[in-house]
Parts: structure tokens; C-alpha cells; sequence
């Protein structure tokens, strides 16, 4: 019965979008520098040591992660470049989102202008056990998976947790 309950519990968080932690073995962030398809620019190592990264999953299409977009850019314009970076990852749903020509010009369209891994054989989606779109994940200064969001409308939850692993100093 306990198992049944907490089963419900675990469908009711993702399917209703709400903060998830982060798992005991969590993901790398040196795995998405193996990355081999960028947008707006790749990203090294050195772009991210010591720095908070916002990693989004995301696809171009879908209106979740299309609401997500004022806050990443509000982020990027508002929190300094030496503290924190955001990497999207773009796993594309339809085959009209797999075109990279569509792609970019959904860039433009939707204002990224940080880098983007082109994710289309879900290579990197699989390695993060990502299942839903959108899905940011969190990573502190020295590079631990500290929170994973899924789902849109969580802003303020993606903001404070942001800004509270800023206030951190850096785990060398």
C-alpha cells in the first residue's frame, strides 16, 4: 500500500510540473562538453568552473518550454557572466523540429543567445535521464546536481535556487 502511495506521489510531482531534487548519482556537467553539435557558441571547461550552470532541456515547439524562455533570458541578461551560465539542450519532438534551419530561426525567434547542444538522436537527454520537456536542472559552483525542475510556471523556484547557489562559494 505504501509503495502504491508513494508511487502516486512520484507521478503526481512530474506530471504536475512541481520541483524534483536531484538524484543520489547525479549527471556530470563535463558529459554535455563531449557534446558535438552547438549553437551560439561551445562551451569548454574553463566557461564553467566556478560558476552556477542552469542546464534546460527544452524543444522549440512545445508551449511549456516556450514559457520558460522570458525567465532564462531575464537570467542571462541579469546574472553576471563570471557567476553563472545557462546551457540548452535541444531535444526535438517532431521531425520539423529536428531541421537545424528551423532551429536557428527559432533562436532568433525566441531571443537564446547562449550556447544550445543540438540533442537530436537524444544522446544527451538519455545520459541526464531527462523524461519530460522542459527540464532544467541546477548545478552549484562545483558542478553537483543541487535541483531538477520539471515543467513550466516555476520561475520563482528556478530564480531562488539560482541565486542562493550564487551566494555559495565555490567547492575547489
Amino acid at each position: 500500500m505504501m509503495r502504491t502511495i508513494a508511487g502516486l506521489l512520484l507521478c503526481a510531482t512530474v506530471a504536475l510540473g512541481w520541483p524534483l531534487h536531484a538524484a543520489a548519482a547525479s549527471p556530470s556537467l563535463h558529459e554535455l562538453l563531449h557534446a558535438g553539435d552547438w549553437l551560439n557558441g561551445k562551451i569548454s571547461s574553463s566557461d564553467i568552473r566556478g560558476k552556477v550552470v542552469l542546464v534546460d532541456f527544452y524543444t522549440f515547439g512545445c508551449i511549456n518550454c516556450q514559457r520558460t524562455q522570458p525567465n532564462l533570458r531575464r537570467l542571462h541578461r541579469e546574472k553576471p557572466s563570471r557567476d553563472f551560465v545557462i546551457i540548452s539542450v535541444h531535444s526535438p519532438e517532431t521531425a520539423y523540429e529536428r531541421d537545424r534551419s528551423n532551429l536557428v530561426a527559432s533562436l532568433r525567434d525566441q531571443g537564446v543567445v547562449w550556447p544550445v547542444i543540438v540533442d537530436n538522436d537524444f544522446g544527451v537527454w538519455n545520459e541526464f535521464g531527462v523524461q519530460a520537456w522542459p527540464t532544467q536542472m541546477l548545478f552549484d559552483r562545483g558542478g553537483v546536481l543541487r535541483k531538477v525542475v520539471v515543467g513550466d510556471s516555476q520561475d520563482k523556484i528556478v530564480e531562488d535556487e539560482v541565486d542562493a547557489l550564487m551566494r555559495q562559494k565555490a567547492a575547489r
